[in-house]
């Protein structure tokens, strides 16, 4: 494809004008990436609130439960920026379709296992097919939409969904596992799957923006066992301590590899994630916004949905849809961000004040008694988290792969999910050890620990989780107001992704 040069000769990744297709067929491109990364991020949950009945019916322990949840997260995250930069070389269509034909298939492994291992490795399949997948729709949306306001629009909706896909799962895992099975919280994909799929085929086109660059082997082998390590060490810190090797030696050993693969970036000839994608500072800042909102979600999700559960005694179902204003919310949200507030006064005021609102939220959160209502103690702050999350999460994204060269929009695409993995991963790791002590430390101040007191010391660990929420989303309120440049960002029209038909 042709590439515009500078006088040294280096390529910009500047991209000529191509015809763009019908407007209409853009909107039905949109529904197809939706449907698919609806699929993907809402795996992330739907499995957890079935797991109690998988425990059940396939006979495993409660230590060994975690890996239901943790092979996933960790195929996902060490495979993203290889499966981004393969969506690069190869082809973002075909690695959209085959992606979704693998996670189809894994699920279906999955709802048929009969053990646990199996049932692990189709989790670890789901993961590996899903770092395929979603950066190739990321990254499809964005060289689909290439109008200003269109492509608002576009990320609105795609932010919401990504912000909102853990409510959602939650939603359909309690729903599908109350009327049906357990099972069915896995074999929901295959039929999700074959819409995407078959849209997916019919709609979009075969291009390969880096058809000519290489893949970086060295880099590829470097990230995916830096981002393992760093996953699979917090995710140890939940079931060990933070002094076990287990804990602290792959904390360590990823954070060296993940410098290491820093370095070689700078030397290699093709590059995995090419700096000049991190080194602009709103993409830089768009990444740690999102990596900050990943970690704080978690204490929605997790422990509200353990506070509806067990104390409020909701149903699976009735706790899905106990989330649903939250993610009305934060869909209203996201359109008022993208399409109005950002493209008018510029990131540095919309997504500080997203965090700023939602930081209000997760602090008026920490309200929650033993004897409190949903109505009064839950409803209310829920809406305000996601009108904040609405105005961080899809901005976040829009500039964080805006502006790249064509040839990097699944390298850039697959950093903004690896980052929301890795920031969901800290933020488990953190808050759940965070509320354990809490609960701890009230039991032993309180003895002999009468019933009333055992159910004070969960809301202790609740609201504790609540307020480290609080203070991470506190963060971003000043790293995002910080780091984000004044102004309203302008789209480099060199570097605008053009769609290929």
């Amino acid at each position: 494809m042709p590439q515009k040069t500078v006088a040294d000769g280096t390529r910009t990744g500047a991209l000529a004008k191509a015809p763009t297709q019908a407007p209409a067929r853009r909107w039905w491109i949109l529904a197809v990436i939706a449907v698919a990364q609806l699929m993907v991020v809402l795996d992330a949950t739907i499995v957890n609130i079935a797991l109690p009945s998988a425990q059940a019916d396939l006979g495993f322990s409660d230590g060994n439960r975690q890996w239901i949840v943790t092979a996933y997260a960790l195929a996902f995250a060490s495979l993203l920026l290889l499966g981004g930069r393969i969506a690069d070389l190869f082809g973002r269509k075909p690695a959209f379709l085959v992606g979704i034909v693998g996670f189809a298939a894994a699920s279906a492994l999955g709802g048929a296992a009969n053990g646990f291992t199996l049932l692990v490795v189709a989790r670890a399949l789901q993961g590996a097919f899903g770092a395929l997948l979603a950066p190739a729709a990321l990254s499809l949306l964005n060289t689909t939409f290439t109008d200003a306001r269109e492509r608002a629009r576009a990320f609105s909706v795609y932010g919401a969904i990504a912000g909102a896909g853990g409510a959602v799962g939650l939603l359909l895992g309690g729903v599908l596992t109350d009327a049906f099975d357990w099972r069915w919280t896995l074999y929901v994909n295959v039929a999700i799957a074959v819409v995407a799929f078959v849209g997916g085929w019919v709609l979009l086109g075969s291009h390969r923006d880096a058809a000519d660059a290489r893949l970086d082997v060295p880099g590829t082998i470097l990230v995916a066992a830096g981002l393992f390590s760093v996953v699979y060490g917090f995710s140890n810190a939940e079931t060990h301590d933070w002094g076990s090797p287990l804990t602290w030696g792959f904390l360590i050993a990823g954070g060296l590899l993940l410098a290491a693969f820093a370095w070689w970036q700078t030397r290699a000839a093709h590059p995995l994630l090419p700096l000049r994608i991190l080194l602009d500072r709103d993409r830089g800042a768009s990444f740690v916004a999102v990596l900050l909102t990943g970690a704080g979600m978690f204490g929605v999700f997790l422990f509200l949905t353990y506070y509806l559960q067990l104390n409020l005694g909701f149903s699976p179902t009735r706790t899905g849809v106990a989330f649903l204003p939250m993610v009305g919310a934060l869909m209203v949200a996201a359109q008022l961000g993208t399409t109005v507030l950002l493209p008018r006064i510029g990131p540095k005021a919309v997504i500080p004040l997203g965090f700023a609102i939602a930081t209000a939220g997760m602090a008026w959160l920490t309200g929650i008694g033993v004897g409190s209502s949903y109505a009064s103690a839950v409803l209310p702050q829920v809406i305000v988290i996601g009108v904040g999350l609405g105005l961080v999460m899809p901005p976040a994204m829009q500039l964080a792969t805006g502006g790249v060269a064509a040839e990097d929009a699944g390298v850039a695409s697959a950093t903004v999910n690896a980052m929301q993995q890795v920031g969901g991963s800290i933020g488990t790791a953190l808050l759940n050890t965070l509320a354990a002590s809490a609960a701890t430390d009230y039991l032993a101040a309180h003895n002999p620990p009468s019933r009333q007191v055992q159910a004070q010391a969960t809301i202790e660990s609740y609201t504790t989780a609540f307020w480290w929420s609080a203070v991470l989303f506190g963060a971003g309120t000043v790293i995002a107001f910080l780091l984000y440049r004044r102004g309203v960002p302008k789209q480099d029209a060199d570097a605008a992704p053009v769609v290929h038909m």
